[in-house]
C-alpha cells in the first residue's frame, strides 16, 4: 500500500510540474490521464468491459484485421509464452479483440483486466502500453511504475500501432506480461518481435487488398515502417502502406490522389530504395524473359514504350 501511495503522489505530482509534460513524454501522458481524461491514479476499480454483444459486433467491424493478424499472433506468442507474456490484439479503441496466453497465466491476465472486451484506452486507463501507443501514434514500452494507475504498476506492456491499407491506425499489438522479474532490457528485445509482427500485418493486410495490382517493395531497412506501393497496368498507384504514404506526401491516410509511380519514383527527395527495387524489377523481368523487351513489358503488365522508358531511366540497355 505504502508503495502505491508514492507512486500515486509522484504521477500527481509528476503531471502538475510546469514544464514536465513538454520534456518527457511519459509525464505529458501522465498529465492528459490526469487532466484531459479527468481520471484518478488511485482508483481500484476493475478496468471497464463492453458487453459481449459490443465485442462481437466489434471484431465484426474488424474481421478481415483479424484473419490476417491469426496466424501472427500465434507465431509472436510462440516465441514469448514460455516467458509468461502474452500476446494482445486491439481495435483502434484500444478495446481487446483477441489474446494468447497460456492456461497457467491466464488467471493472472484475467485478474489485470487483459481480457477480450477489455477497455485499455487512456481514456479509460491512463497511460498504459495499448492506450499511448494508440494516443501517440507509436511504439511504446510501459514499464510496471511508468502506468499511470497504481493497480497496474505490477505489469509491463510492449505495444506497436497496426495501419491498414489507407495508412489508418486500426489497432495496437501488445505484448504484457505480470512477471516480477521482466526487466527492461528484456522489453526491448521482445519489443523488436513486436514491432516486426505489426508490420507484417500490416504488409499482408496491404497484399490481400491489392490481390490483381502490382506491388512494388522499397529497400529500406527502417523496421518501424513497411513501405509498399499497389500500382495498376497502367502504372497508377492504387494505394500505399503508411511508410510509402508519408515518403511520398501522398497523405498519412484516406483515398490517394491520381499519381504514376514513375512520377513519385523520379523525385529526388524521394527514397533509392524504390528505385532499386524498380531496377531489380526490371532486371529480373528482361532475365526471365531472356532479353525480351516486349516479354518483359507483358510479364510486367506494362507498355512495350513505358519499359524502354524505364529502361532508360535506370540505365539499362537493351539486352
Amino acid at each position: 500500500m505504502k508503495r502505491q501511495s508514492q507512486h500515486i503522489d509522484r504521477v500527481v505530482s509528476t503531471a502538475g510540474h510546469p514544464g514536465a509534460a513538454a520534456r518527457s513524454r511519459l509525464a505529458a501522458s501522465w498529465r492528459r490521464s490526469l487532466d484531459h481524461h479527468g481520471l484518478d491514479p488511485g482508483q481500484r476499480d476493475d478496468v471497464q468491459r463492453i458487453t459481449d454483444r459490443e465485442l462481437t459486433e466489434r471484431r465484426e467491424a474488424a474481421e478481415e484485421m483479424c484473419r490476417i493478424a491469426m496466424p501472427k499472433l500465434d507465431m509472436l506468442y510462440q516465441l514469448v509464452g514460455s516467458s509468461g507474456c502474452g500476446v494482445l490484439l486491439t481495435d483502434a479503441d484500444g478495446v481487446v479483440l483477441d489474446i494468447r496466453a497460456s492456461k497457467a497465466d491466464q488467471s493472472v491476465f484475467e485478474s489485470w483486466g487483459l481480457i477480450p472486451g477489455s477497455d485499455w484506452s487512456e481514456a479509460s486507463e491512463g497511460t498504459n502500453g495499448i492506450g499511448t501507443c494508440i494516443a501517440e501514434n507509436r511504439r511504446v514500452i510501459i514499464h510496471r511504475d511508468e502506468h499511470f494507475r497504481a493497480r497496474n504498476t505490477g505489469m509491463s506492456c510492449i505495444d506497436a500501432p497496426v495501419y491498414g491499407p489507407d495508412g489508418r491506425l486500426i489497432g495496437a499489438l501488445d505484448v504484457s506480461s505480470a512477471r516480477a522479474d521482466q526487466t527492461e532490457a528484456i522489453n526491448r528485445l521482445i519489443a523488436a518481435q513486436v514491432a516486426q509482427t505489426a508490420r507484417q500485418i500490416e504488409v499482408d493486410f496491404f497484399r490481400a487488398t491489392f490481390p490483381k495490382a502490382r506491388i512494388i517493395v522499397a529497400d529500406d531497412d527502417d523496421a518501424q515502417a513497411a513501405m509498399l506501393l499497389a500500382v495498376d497496368g497502367d502504372d497508377i498507384v492504387l494505394g500505399a502502406t503508411r511508410g510509402a504514404r508519408m515518403a511520398f506526401g501522398l497523405g498519412t491516410s484516406g483515398p490517394i490522389k491520381s499519381v504514376p509511380a514513375s512520377d513519385l519514383f523520379g523525385r529526388s527527395e524521394g527514397p533509392t530504395g524504390f528505385e532499386k527495387a524498380e531496377r531489380a524489377a526490371v532486371v529480373r523481368a528482361l532475365s526471365r524473359a531472356g532479353g525480351n523487351v516486349s516479354e518483359a513489358a507483358r510479364n510486367l503488365g506494362v507498355g512495350r514504350a513505358t519499359l524502354y522508358r524505364r529502361m532508360k531511366r535506370l540505365g539499362l540497355g537493351e539486352n
